[in-house]
């Protein structure tokens, strides 16, 4: 148990430094929006790409952990659409509650996976997130489409504008592409690639951490908190059950089962800002969600461990 503690205790120091450099002001604030632009536009693409590119997707395993992650997300989606008139929240702050349910937090997710099962769990998670990213993101828009303050829908193309403006996404095209076509390893490209990735993680560690606002988790600590159960206590075992179904091996259903528990993602805030969603309560929802996910993560390791 130690050693699975240490493994992903830097993880969450990265977490913490964030955290402490923004409130501290060591950087300005109007310097951290450039920094994040950078990271996800080009350090982050630079990781998923050769991950993908690289990435075993012949074995089964790796589309029973994709599998999953989809089936799970599909149905967290539909219960909470059917649960919305049992919800006393007004639009907009039901839309985060949806985005809070299945949207996660992939700068933290992966530094966990590489930290707790290597370079084969990496490449395994990079595949999930070019099968998750799709779904998650057109649910999300649609919904705050609908009920995001002042929006007046969305149309079919607008939504696959959106989508192919996601730097995340097309770089997780990108790589599933390459891969099919069987294209070898680009000297050079391939280096620089790399290069770029190896930054990525790190940095995002420190602008989740940078993100979180805890401002609004007193003040609605009830739906901060059912959010943050069905995220962090339900997602978890569903995803974990759904990838034994598939047919995943041990590594799969580990992989699967982290990703069910990693915290909100930045992504759901701006997106809330966007299009009309409640902002301060997603950012109570990220908040939350990234400190219960560093308390669960050890012992869901533990958990796999002894499976």
């Amino acid at each position: 148990m130690i050693g699975l503690i240490a493994g992903v205790v830097p993880v969450f120091f990265m977490i913490a430094l964030g955290y402490g450099l923004k409130k501290s002001q060591f950087l300005p604030d109007e310097t951290w929006r450039p920094i994040e632009k950078l990271s996800i536009n080009l350090l982050y693409p630079g990781f998923l790409i050769p991950s993908i590119w690289g990435a075993n997707l012949g074995g089964g395993s790796a589309g029973a952990a994709a599998g999953a992650a989809v089936v799970a997300v599909l149905i967290v989606s539909a219960l909470t659409l059917l649960a919305k008139p049992l919800m006393t929240l007004d639009g907009p702050a039901y839309t985060s509650v949806f985005q809070g349910v299945i949207r996660w937090n992939s700068f933290v997710f992966l530094p966990v996976i590489q930290a707790s099962f290597g370079a084969e769990g990496l490449a395994l998670a990079a595949v999930m997130i070019a099968c998750i990213i799709p779904v998650t993101n057109i649910a999300c828009v649609a919904v705050l489409a609908k009920w995001g303050a002042g929006q007046r829908g969305v149309t079919p193309l607008a939504l696959v504008k959106a989508m192919l403006a996601n730097p995340i996404l097309l770089a997780c095209l990108i790589g599933l592409v390459l891969n099919f076509a069987r294209v070898p390893h680009v000297p050079g490209i391939w280096d620089t690639l790399e290069l770029l990735g190896s930054a990525a993680l790190p940095l995002g560690l420190i602008i989740a951490g940078a993100g979180l606002s805890f401002a609004e988790v007193a003040r609605r600590k009830f739906t901060i908190a059912g959010v943050s159960f069905v995220k962090l206590i339900l997602m978890p075992p569903l995803m974990w059950g759904l990838c034994i179904l598939f047919g995943g091996d041990h590594l799969a259903q580990g992989v699967a089962m982290l990703c069910g528990a990693a915290p909100g993602a930045a992504a759901a805030y701006l997106l809330a800002r966007q299009m009309g969603g409640d902002a301060p309560l997603m950012a109570g929802v990220i908040a939350l969600t990234t400190v219960v996910s560093a308390l669960m993560i050890p012992l869901l390791l533990f958990l796999h461990r002894l499976t």
